[in-house]
């Protein structure tokens, strides 16, 4: 089984910084992406970036271009994100989501992490 812990939330000023960081654990054999997703209360989830594992680039929501960053570590199968310039509408709960496989042959699912809350505000 597959498990995604994410970690880095908190209470940050408009104009601060956070890095975000997701560690999985469990039997991965390959991960094809990995992506951070946001949901602020009343409003549905919505992809904040993703990064193409073998390759490791980042596709970014244009909400947050230029501002995050993500990375990720290919040793550690650790995903993080680089927050920049916050925004009061940065404000949600940021989950981990990974497009991975178990095992060779098997077929690729999708796994989340419980989230970690961000708060921008003065």
């Amino acid at each position: 089984q597959v498990q995604l812990v994410e970690s880095g939330g908190g209470l940050v000023q408009p104009g601060g910084s956070l890095r975000l960081s997701c560690a999985t654990s469990g039997s991965i054999f390959r991960i094809n992406k990995m992506g951070w997703y946001r949901q602020a209360p009343g409003k549905e989830r919505e992809l904040v970036a993703v990064i193409y594992w073998s390759v490791g680039n980042g596709v970014y929501a244009d909400s947050v271009k230029g501002r995050f960053t993500i990375t990720r570590d290919n040793a550690k199968n650790t995903m993080y994100l680089q927050m920049n310039s916050l925004k009061p509408e940065d404000t949600a709960n940021y989950y981990c989501n990974a497009d991975a496989l178990v095992a060779a042959g098997a077929r690729y699912r999708d796994y989340w992490g419980q989230g970690t809350q961000v708060t921008v505000s003065s």
